[in-house]
């Protein structure tokens, strides 16, 4: 008998507002329900869930979804149209039923026939999406429908429940009966059977998964907040409410890592097995007199020079059979055949420290854009990316050869302060990848720019960049021809350029050297400032006047703050001034502090028709908790204020303020 883990709970949670189930009577709307026009637990809220249940029953083989839903303006009226992704053949939607009910009591109910579209096919994989639209909707109805996803006894569910949605929930019941019935055996991908049903809470401590006598669980639960949408947050994957079963054959936490750790290890150092070849490898690579971290420099220039195909194109097993390439089985392989995805250039990297007699380990982390580990979530399928641990003096040095173009001792952003498993002298081990420093993040711009007595501008604009913006476009660059970054890079420059002024990127240098700085040209041309009678009024900061701060506008903060990684931002801003025109007032010196945290600096000098202005910001730090928000906040609305400095010019024919 085919065994599945059901997944398409997840798939249908992520394309549309909500669905109803038939074993949920449709109910009757109060008076209050009814006279509705906003809600004080959701101010401002374009809607709000009334109601939302969802049942999964493995014996009768259906999922179930019911949805009362309060429309409080126009916005709200978007939730009438049901998207209900479903993977086609194994599944099938039925019995779908809706009505919009109008304020004054009238009901219409849903009588058009949901359309059933494919989506996309992949040899016996199809998925469709199932849409309809409620009819006769207004601002203060409220929108009901239920629907069923039936399925055959083959399949088994494991569902997740995700309990935020995008509009505050007023109260939702979630059910699932497991099998009861016997007769199945969920093996997975190794053939190892699953004989345990687990489940990963994270939401309001208050609610509780409950299991009663007979093996079912349910999960109730009133005014969930909606779905965190605010600037700057960690992956919002990490931060939603969510209830996830799984089934498993262990009977612990620990014994799952203890376990599953021990498999992962040996799995690991399979690959990365040190083989003759890749040793012969390495001695043409080092040289007998090398210290270990020019042996590891070494080591990883070479791994890096491979082709890596997840910025490339894996090739499909055709042209493998064709070109007589067999497929990549351990770190021999990848060394031989020059290329590997960026996990088995880890592994490489890994293996080669070790025939060199290095103190290397493999890890995997979770990818910190993506979502944080959880170690309550007992699922190996959570960690993301290889990276490489080096012992080197007794101090771990954290390496990331499987991202091309970074160099040695920089981490991608997305693996820093991220979480997963280690390979260790005493085995498989938690890890945490360290944070970065500011001085490792550095974006600089140098501008010379001419001004005439109109306004119109022309100059350059020169970028030096080093760590994480320079290996952003190195990516970029791998991955698009010269007029795609060329149209980026143009594109991330309009949030701070001057309005008036055409910003033109021209070209790059050391954009192939990964241990170099990167260097970006950029033409400026345009016109900027304001003349009022004998005055010439330019913003001071040239880089920043246009600037949208974050943090400025918004009071308050439900969720940490997730900056990605902490920079060091230096500008240096020559203007050549006009003709006939002397300074009568320079940007005043600034200096903002926030004790280890963050510091803008700014001063500004005259000298004869030129003055220099030169700003210097600085954040160290990556991550914060709601409770640092205000101090967060209070420092960018200083600097925001310190960024609108100006440059006042006048006719005068001595310059003024100097």
């Amino acid at each position: 008998m085919k065994n599945q883990l059901l997944q398409i709970a997840v798939l249908l949670l992520l394309g549309f507002a909500g669905v109803a189930s038939s074993h949920a009577q449709f109910q009757e709307p109060t008076k209050e329900e009814l006279q509705m026009t906003s809600d004080p637990m959701a101010p401002g809220a374009a809607a709000v869930y009334l109601y939302r249940e969802e049942k999964t029953d493995d014996n009768l083989h259906y999922h179930s979804y019911y949805e009362r839903i309060k429309v409080l303006t126009e916005k709200g009226k978007e939730l009438a149209t049901v998207r209900i992704p479903y993977e086609h053949g194994t599944f099938k939607v039925t019995n779908i039923e809706g009505r919009t009910i109008h304020p004054d009591g009238t009901v219409i109910k849903l009588t058009t026939k949901p359309a059933d579209l494919m989506d996309f096919k992949s040899g016996s994989t199809q998925v469709n999406t199932m849409v309809f639209t409620l009819p006769s909707v207004e601002v203060g109805s409220i929108l009901e429908y239920r629907l069923q996803l039936r399925y055959d006894d083959s399949v088994v569910s494991s569902p997740s429940w995700d309990i935020q949605q995008p509009y505050f929930v007023h109260k939702a019941h979630y059910y699932f009966s497991p099998n009861h019935k016997g007769g199945i055996t969920i093996f997975n991908a190794r053939g190892d059977a699953l004989n345990q049903l687990m489940y990963a809470v994270h939401a309001d401590g208050k609610a509780q998964v409950k299991e009663d006598t007979t093996g079912n669980f349910t999960f109730d639960i009133e005014n969930v907040p909606p779905t965190p949408n605010e600037g700057w947050m960690p992956p919002l994957n990490s931060l939603t409410w969510k209830v996830r079963f799984y089934y498993t054959q262990y009977h612990s936490g620990q014994d799952f890592w203890t376990s599953e750790g021990k498999r992962w290890v040996k799995e690991s150092d399979n690959f990365a097995k040190p083989t003759n070849e890749l040793k012969q490898a390495v001695s043409t690579i080092v040289s007998p007199g090398d210290t270990d971290e020019q042996k590891a420099h070494k080591i990883y220039d070479a791994v890096m020079k491979l082709e890596n195909t997840d910025y490339t194109r894996k090739k499909s097993d055709a042209e493998l059979k064709k070109e007589k390439i067999k497929t990549i089985k351990n770190a021999e392989d990848v060394w031989q055949q020059k290329s590997g995805s960026s996990d088995e250039i880890a592994l490489l990297f890994v293996a080669m420290a070790r025939a060199a007699g290095l103190k290397a380990y493999a890890a995997q982390v979770v990818n910190r854009d993506r979502a944080i580990f959880d170690s309550n979530y007992l699922q190996m399928k959570q960690l993301d990316d290889y990276i490489a641990i080096l012992d080197l003096s007794g101090k771990d040095i954290f390496l990331d050869p499987g991202e091309k173009m970074c160099p040695f001792g920089l981490m991608a952003w997305k693996h820093t302060i991220a979480s997963g498993l280690r390979d260790s002298d005493k085995g498989p081990e938690y890890v945490s990848v360290p944070a970065e420093t500011y001085r490792q993040n550095v974006v600089q711009r140098v501008g010379d720019i001419n001004i005439d007595a109109s306004g119109n501008v022309s100059g350059i604009l020169r970028f030096i960049l080093l760590g994480q913006d320079a290996l952003h476009w190195r990516q970029i660059a791998l991955q698009n021809d010269a007029e795609e970054v060329k149209k980026q890079f143009n594109e991330s420059m309009k949030a701070y350029i001057p309005e008036g002024i055409q910003a033109d990127f021209d070209h790059f240098l050391g954009l192939q050297d990964m241990n170099a700085t990167l260097m970006g040209f950029v033409k400026i041309s345009g016109s900027m400032g304001a003349v009022t009678g004998k005055h010439f009024f330019l913003p001071g900061l040239f880089c920043e006047s246009k600037a949208s701060h974050p943090f400025v506008t918004e009071a308050n903060r439900s969720v940490p703050v997730d900056v990605h990684y902490p920079k060091l931002e230096e500008d240096e801003i020559v203007y050549h001034l006009p003709e006939g025109y002397g300074v009568e007032g320079l940007p005043q010196p600034v200096s903002i502090n926030w004790p280890d945290h963050a510091v803008l600096t700014i001063k500004a000098k005259a000298e004869g028709k030129t003055v220099t202005v030169s700003r210097l910001m600085a954040y160290n730090f990556t991550l914060l908790e709601e409770k640092a928000y205000p101090d967060l906040r209070g420092f960018y609305q200083k600097v925001a204020t310190a960024d609108q400095e100006q440059l006042v010019l006048s006719r005068a024919s001595v310059a003024k303020g100097n």
